[in-house]
């Protein structure tokens, strides 16, 4: 039997790790609870744990980890001032392919009027409808991570003029893709506007008043990120006034959304709980990043997917 060379605590079920022990027997896995003391014996270099963390998760650190990976993609609820100073990565761009495909279906189906479309009895007039489309359309994409970077993808190939703003001064992820000058000039641009950037200190409320005054009436706005980049007040007077004539919402402030909430029942607001990273194998695809990256710790190898702590991501 390979003697263990990197010891793994994981605050997931080792029942979901199987795949790690088959692949990495130099890899010991040592499951722990989430609440409570940790095991005496409980030590390892390496924490996977959840996007939120623990209540165990200082005890958990100062059983000898240096690296923490969280078994998910947004890190912003993470309790990153626990770290002090150890590595933290996280599965970054495992669901970018799922989400986009979702976006695109919520364009595809603004434009098409669906579900209204479908019909359940016989319509005032067949053969008729004044329905929209994609191609020629110009798509404005707020963060140009691996999320955004699919669903330009995808987007331009519908013929969707796409264009982008990232934080960072750098190069467009595709050379088809135009990078927008500033936030309004993005906004007022788009037909379709997608917030795909990471949830920080800097991006709250980021889409709000002073950036929704620069929409072309009948944007539809489309949140796969997180509900706090976008303030809900100033996104219900622009629905109101018809500046954003749809707004297709994945994510919401606060989730669970409680019940009554004005989201619900607007009329043009089309709310789904968080589900855009939905597909066959989602859940298999958020543990690949982390594999790659115990192989390159065993190599010693710089690790991927590392968050920027004191970016917030």
């Amino acid at each position: 039997m390979t003697e263990a060379r990197l010891r793994v605590l994981t605050h997931l079920p080792r029942a979901l790790l199987a795949r790690v022990e088959a692949e990495l027997p130099e890899v010991e896995l040592i499951e722990i609870p989430t609440r409570g003391p940790l095991p005496e014996d409980a030590r390892g270099e390496v924490l996977l744990t959840f996007t939120w963390g623990s209540h165990n998760m200082a005890d958990a650190l100062a059983r000898g980890v240096r690296w923490v990976h969280c078994y998910g993609t947004g890190v912003d609820g993470f309790p990153q001032q626990a770290l002090e100073g150890r590595t933290l990565t996280c599965s970054r761009g495992a669901s970018a392919v799922p989400i986009a495909e979702w976006v695109l279906a919520a364009m595809l189906a603004a434009e098409k009027n669906l579900p209204a479309a479908w019909i359940h009895a016989p319509p005032p007039r067949w053969n008729w409808a004044e329905l929209g489309g994609l191609a020629g359309r110009t798509l404005g994409i707020l963060g140009l991570g691996s999320i955004g970077a699919e669903v330009a993808k995808r987007a331009l190939a519908f013929d969707m003029r796409v264009r982008g703003l990232r934080r960072r001064a750098a190069p467009s992820p595709l050379p088809q893709v135009e990078l927008a000058r500033d936030l309004g000039d993005l906004i007022g641009s788009a037909d379709h506007l997608v917030v795909a950037a990471p949830a920080t200190r800097e991006t709250r409320g980021l889409v709000g008043r002073a950036a929704l005054a620069h929409a072309r009436p009948g944007l539809h706005l489309v949140n796969i990120a997180r509900g706090d980049l976008v303030d809900q007040d100033a996104l219900r007077e622009a629905l109101d006034d018809g500046r954003v004539r749809l707004a297709t919402l994945d994510v919401c402030e606060p989730e669970p959304l409680p019940e009554g909430h004005w989201l619900y029942a607007h009329p043009r607001v089309r709310l789904s709980p968080h589900i855009s990273w939905s597909a066959p194998g989602a859940l298999e695809r958020l543990l690949v990043p982390f594999l790659e990256n115990l192989r390159r710790r065993l190599a010693g190898e710089p690790l991927l997917g590392e968050v920027d702590v004191a970016a917030g991501y």
